[in-house]
């Protein structure tokens, strides 16, 4: 695309489909494919795949799954695919720490593609599982060079999961020395929101420590609110306002002479992959998002993986299996006393292993610090033009660089015009860009929205972005109403806010759907 200040801003407008649910297309009796009835020799090897299941756990009736025909199926997922925004069709840095990489194609193919990965079951023996065994071993290799830590569990689910996963290890830890009158953890109301919600979900009362003028926690505060019952201390550094704490090391030292444990949350490390490590920071435990970090897709809020690592004296407690190698073959092992058990079936969400690791081969040990850089860069040159436009103003820490990601704010524009970031969130659809990421709850930073560009993203993409925030202050300044009633362009118009709210007009199954009568055509007459 030409450069050009013009060129910038896309006439742009969506596809929008009145499209049925998938149930809704449902005829009885259609079929996509055919499958073919087991050859009689397949038969007598595997039996006729139903007997086997206890007589009380079969169905009675067959599932109601919606009956669509090739053809249509095939339209129906289409014109989906045409009402959604992502990478692949605009430049995705509006939901910054949600997700905002390029992730190479070679990966999916690989994933969808390859039979050693479509076709094998958690349930075969290890014998037959070694090639991804040994995959999971050599990304722990890879991780624990990253950050310093000595073991890695890859069994969470996510990032908030591994949170949960260490606050466990942190309690068996205390619990193993007879101080289970460790109940407290400390965190910081701009580190990630998971670090409160999966401790409290691991039984912990949770100490928030707010910021001073730097943006940052004072040690005098943390110092303040250590204890006896303090079991550990959670933080994100560079925190949500992209700014860097560095007297990390003081903070984990207070801790530590405190008695309690640190845990640094990692889940976005764009800005810190090979320049700083967990290790020499100081701290016991951290977690990488596989999904953020190392370039495997969110897909939505899923899936995920959470990469939970921990020194020497806390690997007994890591949940099982852990995968082993004994210089000849990997073995999944279940013996593990002391172990915290398990946070989820299996050995992880395989195939967001797998991508993280061929990502981290790709670029090699100074791949990762030119990923640092480059995320660094484009950071600091999307802050540069956004913060000319008029409205936006950033908080804490004025003339001092941010690292991955920014923390901005409108609330210079909503005083001036009304609108505020959630109008500017559905205007920005009108332009072909993906709805950005404000702020998590509460808005410590008033009309919030934060942008990460990460590496994956060109300068011609980031000023497209930005251009595209400029022309929009510049629509709230000339006519407020116009951006508060937006998008007008997208699959759908502005949705009522209280919407949201209202249980009975909520459903999350078809089931959900029907039993609540939502599928009832409204009549004249009805409220």
């Amino acid at each position: 695309m030409q450069v050009g200040h013009k060129r910038r801003l896309r006439d742009f407008h969506q596809a929008r489909w009145d499209e049925e649910l998938i149930f809704e297309l449902s005829v009885p009796g259609e079929r996509g494919v055919l499958v073919p009835e087991a050859e009689e020799k397949i038969r007598r090897v595997a039996g006729d795949g139903i007997s086997t299941i206890p007589a009380h756990l079969r169905r009675k009736t067959p599932p109601a799954l919606p009956e669509v025909n090739q053809p249509r199926i095939v339209r129906h997922y289409t014109r989906l695919s045409q009402e959604t925004l992502g990478v692949d069709v605009t430049p995705d840095i509006s939901l910054a720490t949600c997700t905002m990489k390029y992730s190479p194609k070679v990966q999916e193919h690989v994933v969808s593609r390859h039979p050693g990965i479509t076709q094998v079951h958690p349930l075969q023996d290890e014998d037959t599982l070694q090639g991804i065994l040994e995959i999971y071993y050599q990304l722990e290799q890879f991780l624990k060079a990253i950050s310093g830590m000595d073991h890695f569990s890859f069994q969470p689910g996510g990032g908030a999961q591994a949170i949960f996963t260490n606050a466990s290890v942190m309690r068996a830890y205390h619990a193993s020395r007879g101080e289970s009158q460790r109940d407290e953890v400390i965190t910081t109301i701009f580190s990630h929101p998971a670090n409160p919600a999966a401790a409290a979900t691991a039984g912990y009362k949770v100490v928030t420590l707010m910021p001073d003028e730097r943006g940052l926690p004072s040690l005098e505060a943390m110092r303040a609110a250590l204890s006896e019952r303090t079991a550990g201390f959670l933080i994100t550094n560079p925190e949500d306002t992209g700014i860097y704490n560095f007297n990390i090391d003081k903070y984990v030292q207070a801790a530590h002479d405190a008695g309690a444990l640190c845990a640094y949350d990692q889940a976005n490390a764009n800005a810190v992959l090979g320049i700083a490590r967990a290790r020499e920071c100081g701290f016991d435990l951290c977690h990488f998002n596989l999904h953020k970090t190392f370039s495997a897709p969110h897909g939505c809020m899923g899936p995920a993986l959470g990469a939970a690592g921990v020194t020497e004296a806390l690997e007994k407690f890591l949940p099982v299996p852990r995968v082993t190698y004994d210089g000849k073959t990997y073995h999944l092992d279940d013996d593990r006393p002391h172990s915290i058990g398990r946070v989820r079936s299996f050995i992880g969400n395989v195939p967001v292993a797998l991508k993280a690791y061929a990502w981290i081969r790709q670029l090699g040990g100074e791949g990762l610090r030119e990923v640092a850089r480059c995320s660094v860069l484009n950071s600091n040159y999307l802050e540069k033009e956004v913060r000319r436009i008029p409205g936006v103003t950033v908080h804490y820490a004025e003339g001092r660089r941010r690292l991955e990601q920014v923390r901005f704010s409108w609330e210079t524009l909503k005083e001036e015009t009304g609108v505020g970031t959630e109008d500017i969130k559905r205007r920005i659809a009108d332009f072909g860009l993906q709805h950005y990421w404000t702020s998590h709850h509460p808005w410590v930073v008033p009309e919030p929205f934060t942008l990460e560009p990460c590496e994956s993203y060109s300068k011609a993409d980031i000023d497209e972005y930005a251009a595209v925030l400029a022309k929009i202050a510049q629509e709230a300044y000339n006519d407020p109403e116009f951006v508060k009633n937006a998008p007008y362009r997208s699959t759908v118009h502005k949705i009522p806010d209280q919407y949201i709210d209202e249980a009975d007009r909520i459903a999350i199954t078809w089931r959900q759907y029907l039993k609540k009568g939502l599928n009832r055509v409204p009549h004249e007459g009805d409220e």
